[in-house]
């Protein structure tokens, strides 16, 4: 499996953080899988704008926090979701770019989230084959609105969308595993 480089910008905040490995094969994940929704919607709906660039960060960035709180890398918590936009900030990020280091856990309880905030939250989710139908929804309204589609049209071509990504969910459960053990910056090359 080839998995798509993280923009530049982002893996020198890996590097400058010292990401732990399972950090950096995590992010790698979810940037390759939201690169693969993004790539897909523009196909299916040429229109629907979307910040491309600011949703590949946020996905390749959105748990940086846990450099804070490594214990949430493999246990629950979300510290890293509170701490994670400051840490960011520090480091030369935008508050436009470093609010997905909350939002990609907050989505379903914060107001006035855009469509790039719930693309990043969707390919936390589905990265690993899982499906969450409230993110979902949320998308397929945006979308609908957007685009002045019923919001049900707006869901099915969502479903295929998602249901691509979700079919590899076992392919990169495996990359991660490969990619946490062995280098700690993998450019998928």
């Amino acid at each position: 499996m080839t998995i798509r480089d993280l923009p530049d910008t982002a893996r020198q905040l890996l590097v400058t953080l010292k990401a732990p490995p399972r950090l950096v094969a995590h992010l790698s994940l979810v940037h390759d899988a939201v690169t693969e929704i993004l790539d897909a919607l523009r196909l299916r709906w040429p229109d629907l704008t979307i910040d491309r660039d600011t949703v590949l960060f946020g996905a390749a960035t959105h748990d940086l926090g846990k450099c804070l709180h490594p214990n949430e890398l493999v246990g629950p918590g979300n510290f890293h979701e509170n701490d994670g936009p400051a840490l960011l900030q520090q480091h030369g990020v935008s508050p436009e770019r470093s609010r997905f280091a909350r939002t990609h856990g907050t989505w379903a309880t914060e107001p006035n989230l855009t469509l790039e905030d719930f693309l990043v939250a969707l390919a936390d989710h589905c990265w690993k084959g899982s499906r969450n139908e409230a993110v979902e929804t949320k998308i397929a309204e945006r979308i609908a609105k957007s685009l002045g589609l019923e919001t049900w049209e707006a869901f099915m071509g969502l479903d295929e969308v998602v249901s691509q990504v979700t079919s590899r969910g076992e392919t990169r459960l495996a990359w991660q595993r490969r990619g946490s053990e062995s280098t700690p910056y993998p450019t998928g090359r």
